[in-house]
């Protein structure tokens, strides 16, 4: 049989995971007693209900694009106080809530390239990369034959050095 858990333990290990705790899966199931894949699933069903519950223990700057946008969703009716508390309670700063909001509008914005665009794009990319590998290779050729011909150079002066040439021939 399944073992069942209260909102309260639930509410307890969904602060653990959220900002600025961030404790890992692993480590709140070793304290907790609780499977991962238990855990797992309930970080999944938090996120799908918009709350914020990163998957990583990484600063919030390095947050996927999901996690800034649950943030972003969760403090978009905050303002003065209770927007300072907001970012307290989860470690991040109005100015990166703002940055990321901004981000996410601009994403589905009237300037964001359509499909087309972005496949073009990395078209060009690609062509870019390899015509700056051709290129390369093509410098890399360039630098040894003018150190071939420097050291030829140099050869040459010497051997003038060690025998002289006679200037009657």
């Amino acid at each position: 049989m399944k073992p069942t858990y209260d909102t309260a333990v639930r509410d307890q290990v969904r602060q653990r995971m959220s900002p600025p705790n961030r404790e890992s899966v692993a480590e709140i199931a070793r304290s907790t007693g609780i499977t991962t894949q238990t855990l797992y699933n309930w970080r999944s069903q938090w996120q799908k209900q918009g709350q914020l519950v990163p998957a990583t223990t990484k600063p919030p700057e390095q947050w996927s694009a999901l996690d800034k946008l649950a943030a972003v969703i969760q403090a978009a009716g905050l303002s003065g106080p209770d927007l300072g508390a907001f970012c307290r309670e989860r470690g991040l700063y109005p100015k990166q809530l703002a940055r990321w909001r901004q981000a996410a509008e601009d994403a589905n914005g009237p300037s964001a390239p359509s499909m087309a665009d972005q496949r073009e794009l990395q078209r060009k990319n690609q062509e870019l990369i390899r015509q700056n590998r051709r290129l390369q290779r093509e410098l890399e050729k360039k630098e040894k034959a003018l150190s071939e011909a420097a050291t030829l150079l140099m050869l040459s002066k010497k051997l003038d050095q060690l025998w002289p040439r006679d200037e009657e021939q």
